[in-house]
């Protein structure tokens, strides 16, 4: 499985990760709009947002003007070359620019300029895990500046939150996260969380967290407990979608945890905004998948519209 070979089906993943949303996600907009009074503005907005969903998917166009942060999970058997795989990568996202998959949405740090294939130093994001037995599965975030920009860490004990270090204080941490989003984050969002790690880990943990299916439950007796409290509870809050109030503001909590040293225990947040795009590649044997289903390639570029070339 050479570089040539990942390009097609990495290309069509971020096509369509881009385009379109997850059907838990879609889901889960549907339920939102539905508990809102008809002709109301949250009712209005969901609706908006789920027009945005199918028009976007007609025309292979991004469903939100940031594509945002391009993060891959890449979990690879002994028989896949990560080097390969990385290659193939930035070749994929410099096509799906090029065809107007995604706009030129990173810049160098220190100079300021535009990198208008969005490949740079550190971008896109990969995580390369190494599996025993044989197989290739690559997921694909893509985190919008917004988002981003309120994800939070905290480090407890915190005097501020009464915040001690149990799962009463990363509860405190959660709620407070979310009240500062406050339609900043383009509620409705979805909130993955790590408990301890350091803080590299603990980020990186609280985003894989949020490739979980919006319905699935936590195995964990305590986490699941936390999970649904804190869905519940957070949607009374009254933010509502884009911050201008409803019923729901938040799509799901999913919390995972790694293990921390005794002096350190951090809380990290990040949080998913409603254009929630998230897709799964995944080879078995001689099949490609995409999402679960298999994997069809689409013609390139986007209907009715020109391509535009990059540099």
């Amino acid at each position: 499985m050479d570089t040539q070979t990942l390009v097609p089906p990495l290309l069509e993943l971020v096509r369509h990760t881009s385009s379109g949303l997850a059907k838990d996600v879609v889901e889960a907009l549907k339920v939102a709009r539905d508990r809102e009074e008809a002709g109301s503005r949250a009712h209005n907005t969901f609706s908006l947002m789920l027009e945005n969903v199918t028009r976007a998917r007609a025309a292979s166009a991004p469903i939100c003007q940031d594509t945002g942060t391009l993060i891959f999970y890449v979990d690879h058997g002994p028989e896949v070359s990560p080097f390969d795989v990385e290659d193939a990568i930035h070749e994929a996202v410099r096509e799906a620019t090029r065809l107007s998959y995604l706009r030129p949405n990173t810049v160098d740090s220190v100079s300021g300029k535009s990198i208008p294939d969005n490949v740079g130093l550190g971008s896109p994001h990969l995580h390369l895990h190494p599996t025993r037995g044989p197989g290739l599965r690559i997921r694909l975030m893509m985190k919008g500046g917004g988002c981003e920009n309120v994800g939070a860490q905290y480090a407890l004990p915190d005097t501020k939150l009464g915040a001690d270090r149990n799962l009463d204080g990363v509860r405190r941490c959660i709620i407070d996260a979310v009240q500062r989003a406050q339609g900043f984050g383009c509620a409705p969002g979805t909130v993955g969380v790590c408990i301890g790690g350091d803080r590299v880990i603990g980020y990186t943990e609280s985003k894989e967290q949020l490739f979980r299916p919006l319905e699935d439950r936590n195995p964990d007796a305590q986490l699941d407990a936390l999970e649904q409290e804190l869905t519940a509870s957070l949607n009374t809050l009254g933010i509502g979608p884009m911050g201008w109030g409803g019923k729901t503001t938040i799509l799901g909590v999913k919390i995972g945890q790694r293990a921390r040293v005794p002096a350190s225990f951090f809380v990290s947040i990040s949080y998913m905004c409603w254009a929630y795009r998230k897709g799964e590649l995944r080879r078995e044997g001689e099949r490609w998948l995409l999402d679960g289903g298999p994997l069809t390639l689409a013609p390139p570029g986007r209907p009715g519209v020109p391509l535009r070339v990059v540099g």
